[in-house]
């Protein structure tokens, strides 16, 4: 039977119910030192490992942030990142995803993706997570030849989208001084920058394939998805495990490996923004060590391997009329050709961050650039003329000739050879 309840019973109860408190947790108002909602960044992981979860730790201490979902082909590890999750928020919510256009098909609720795949993956992840809405903080190296670099550029630009590459240096107080002291005349007219680039592996990257395996199932290794955009090759779980680095189809060698960051540092205090080098001088080395290459203002950057202007990985140096600054990973103060130099260390800082609102910390940077639209200090333009300029060198040490480059047309001049190599064949269905 159903039961009848008078109006006089309804009209008491529901005046019951407006008089009773209405009790709201204080985190959804942004009390007691939470984010309210309406401030939260959402976020998810596509291919965190390894360095990843050194990124996805650093963004995930940030109050305004709230991981929701991991995507990755790889089974073990997308339950890993799940659990590290989970544990960080005291709860069972990440959601996990194989495929990267179920993801972004699905996930419209999320703001901004972290990508740390291997290299063949920044790039086209980038550009199909702008295409859906998301801004993007990318690990380096951010693409695999010219052509995806600007394809990046240019999809930042007709969406909208806040784009930072991975690049953090940029955001670290030693590196940022040495920059500044060149950009700012503190060591008058710069004509010289070094940049490192990784004393392992060689220019010349490997062609050949690791012994077939059998394929797991894609539910615990999607190794299509894996290959993305890549030529075809059987399975092997090296592979998976970073056995790619070294591999043509994967890499971008040891110029690439630390050129990624150290280019962009040269680039930034020698002010050549939008400019890459316009000649590229050819060395009889494997690695590219002592390569100069020249901009069109008369200025030049060095490649250096090794530890003649630094100690430590990922070193800047700057040569000007009036002394030199260097920098790298490990320095407690840059290193400089007189303490003089040295003296308005804080100075240059604090006047950097009073000139461009950025924090030093390069994930915050990020943050709060998903918020205020503003450009970040790693952004799309910065990362594609950084690394037009890691895969020129890369083709100058392949052709093992000198090169000149158009910046205007982004072309090798008279080079159809080199000019082929801008960009690569794409496996389908994962074309840009």
């Amino acid at each position: 039977m159903k039961r009848k309840i008078s109006r006089r019973r309804f009209l008491s109860s529901a005046v019951a119910a407006v008089a009773a408190p209405y009790v709201v947790p204080g985190s959804a108002l942004g009390l007691n030192g939470a984010t309210a909602p309406s401030e939260r960044i959402t976020a998810a992981g596509i291919g965190i490992r390894g360095r990843g979860m050194h990124d996805l730790r650093w963004m995930i201490q940030h109050k305004d942030v709230q991981v929701l979902a991991i995507c990755d082909v790889t089974k073990k590890q997308r339950e890993s990142v799940k659990a590290f999750v989970d544990d960080h928020y005291g709860n069972n919510d990440c959601a996990m995803y194989r495929d990267i256009r179920e993801f972004l098909a699905e996930r419209a609720d999320i703001d901004a993706v972290l990508i740390a795949t291997g290299d063949r993956w920044h790039a086209p992840a980038s550009i199909m997570a702008m295409r859906a809405g998301k801004d993007v903080f990318t690990e380096k190296p951010s693409c695999m030849t010219i052509a995806e670099g600007r394809a990046v550029l240019e999809t930042a630009r007709r969406y909208g989208r806040v784009y930072q590459t991975g690049t953090q240096r940029l955001s670290e107080a030693n590196h940022v001084f040495c920059i500044e002291m060149a950009r700012t005349g503190r060591l008058g007219k710069v004509h010289t920058a070094y940049a490192h680039i990784a004393p392992w592996d060689t220019a010349k990257m490997g062609h050949k394939w690791l012994p077939a395996q059998k394929e797991p199932p894609k539910e615990e290794i999607d190794w299509d998805i894996w290959l993305g955009p890549c030529p075809w090759r059987p399975f092997n779980r090296r592979y998976v495990e970073g056995g790619w680095r070294g591999d043509y189809d994967f890499h971008t060698s040891c110029i690439g490996e630390w050129g990624a960051h150290t280019f962009a540092q040269a680039q930034a205090g020698l002010e050549v923004d939008g400019m890459p080098p316009v000649k590229y001088e050819y060395v009889d080395n494997d690695s590219g060590d002592g390569m100069v290459c020249h901009f069109a203002n008369g200025q030049k950057m060095i490649l250096s391997r090794g530890d003649k202007y630094w100690y430590g990985s990922c070193g800047e140096r700057f040569d000007g009329d009036l002394g030199w600054v260097a920098a790298a990973d490990g320095y407690s103060m840059p290193d400089a050709s007189s303490p003089e130099l040295l003296a308005d260390y804080k100075k240059v800082i604090g006047e950097y961050v009073a000139r461009t609102g950025r924090t030093i910390d390069h994930m915050r940077n990020f943050l709060d650039c998903v918020k205020s639209r503003e450009q970040p200090v790693a952004n799309a333009e910065v990362m594609h003329y950084s690394m037009l300029t890691v895969h020129a060198a890369n083709i100058c040490m392949w052709l093992e000739r000198d090169m000149t480059f158009d910046p205007a047309t982004e072309m090798f001049v008279n080079d159809d050879e080199a000019n082929r190599l801008r960009s690569r064949a794409q496996r389908e269905p994962w074309v840009l």
